[in-house]
This record gives C-alpha cells, sequence and structure tokens, in this order.
C-alpha cells in the first residue's frame, strides 16, 4: 500500500468522492471482505459490493486475497493507499495557471502554485512507480508566530533575498545533462479554529517569499 497516491483521471476522482465509496476506501486502510465491510459500515452486503467494484475498476482498491468458505469464495479487498490527492489535471482546462496573474502578495497565487505543485510532482509518482523508481525531492516544513506585521514583511523579504541568492549560486543553464528543478516558498497565517478571531485582510496576512529567480526552472 502507498502512503499517498494521486488520482489524475477524472472518472476515478468522481469514484472517490461518493460518500460511500469514500467511506469504503477510508475503512479498507485495513483489508476486508464486502460481508466484513457490510457489518462495519451497516450497508447491505450487495451494495457495498457494488461499491467496491466500481473502486477497483478505478484502481482505487485491490484484490489482496481469496477465500473458500463452504460453497463461497469471499474476496478481500485494501485500498491501494492510504490516502488520496487529486491532482488538479483532473479539472483540465479549469486547473488555475500561476503564470496568469503572477503576485507575491496574493493568497491566489499562492493557491495556484500549490495546485501545479500537487500537479507536477504527481506526475513525478506516478512515472516513478510504474518506473518501480523513488522521487528525488525535498520539502521543509516550520511554523513560525510573528509579534507584528511588520517582522512578518522583513522575515519574507529576507528570505526572498536568501532564495534569490541560492537559485543564483547554483542555477547552470548550460549544465550538460543537468535536470531542472522547481523552488517554492510559500508563507500564510495557519487557519485558526472555529471559535478564534477573524484573520487578518489578506494584504497583511499572506504573504508570497517567492523571488522571480526562484520561479523559474533551475538546474542541479
Amino acid at each position: 500500500m502507498l502512503d499517498v497516491a494521486v488520482i489524475e483521471e477524472p472518472a476515478a476522482a468522481e469514484a472517490s468522492l461518493d460518500p460511500i465509496r469514500s467511506r469504503v476506501l477510508a475503512a479498507l486502510a485495513e483489508p476486508g471482505s464486502a460481508t466484513m465491510l457490510a457489518a462495519r459500515m451497516g450497508l447491505p452486503r450487495q451494495k457495498v459490493n457494488y461499491h467496491l467494484k466500481e473502486l477497483e475498476r478505478h484502481g482505487l482498491v485491490e484484490l489482496v486475497e481469496e477465500r473458500r468458505k463452504r460453497n463461497v469464495t469471499e474476496r478481500v479487498y485494501r485500498a491501494t493507499a492510504a490516502s488520496y490527492v487529486i491532482s488538479p489535471t483532473v479539472l483540465a482546462a479549469l486547473s488555475p495557471d500561476p503564470s496568469r496573474s503572477p503576485d507575491q502578495l496574493s493568497a491566489r497565487w499562492l493557491l495556484a502554485l500549490g495546485s501545479r505543485l500537487v500537479q507536477e510532482v504527481g506526475q513525478l509518482l506516478t512515472g516513478a512507480a510504474r518506473a518501480g523508481r523513488r522521487v528525488a525531492s525535498f520539502g521543509i516544513d516550520a511554523e513560525v508566530r510573528f509579534a507584528s506585521a511588520a517582522d512578518r514583511t522583513a522575515f519574507a523579504e529576507e528570505l526572498a533575498q536568501s532564495v534569490a541568492a541560492l537559485v543564483s549560486r547554483y542555477h547552470d543553464e548550460a549544465a550538460p545533462g543537468g535536470r531542472s528543478h522547481r523552488v517554492i516558498v510559500g508563507l500564510h497565517q495557519i487557519p485558526a479554529g472555529p471559535s478564534a478571531g477573524a484573520p487578518e485582510t489578506q494584504a497583511t496576512h499572506e504573504t508570497r517569499a517567492t523571488p522571480p529567480e526562484a520561479k523559474t526552472e533551475t538546474e542541479n
């Protein structure tokens, strides 16, 4: 079972979003049969079996075992991944394009960057899975609490300058056999719970730290 699988086909995405099928997928983190799932979910076995077949058809669950019980063969399934991400490619022409209106202070632009990240990494994962290889990647996840909006702005500016300096130092357009990589750095307020106060407005609360040099593909 994969940790994360990327859904790139519209039909598979539609299947995964069905309320009952999403429950079946969650339940199949551990192998189970239609009979076992029906008892656990309080649904008729025939209905569960129908949804299992649809999920199997789209590659979201897989058969792991067949058990013979008297005159009946029990088919045991499991989800192909612990969790799933739907790629923006499912929306085709409706997928956000960050090149349309790049704006470091726009929350919508950051969302478009994230959409492209899911799409590109998803394609890499799909290709690597078919080839039986791993994807070379690197990520940083950090949390910082600013005393003021001015501190946040200063942090974003310094971060942008640091990333730009690193990109300039390592970028080699003419390197034989070099491979292009994309660098994305984002900074946003962590969403508060429903009982907390309203977030700051976009102009002060969403700050992008992606310099022009980092928006382009880089070589390593």
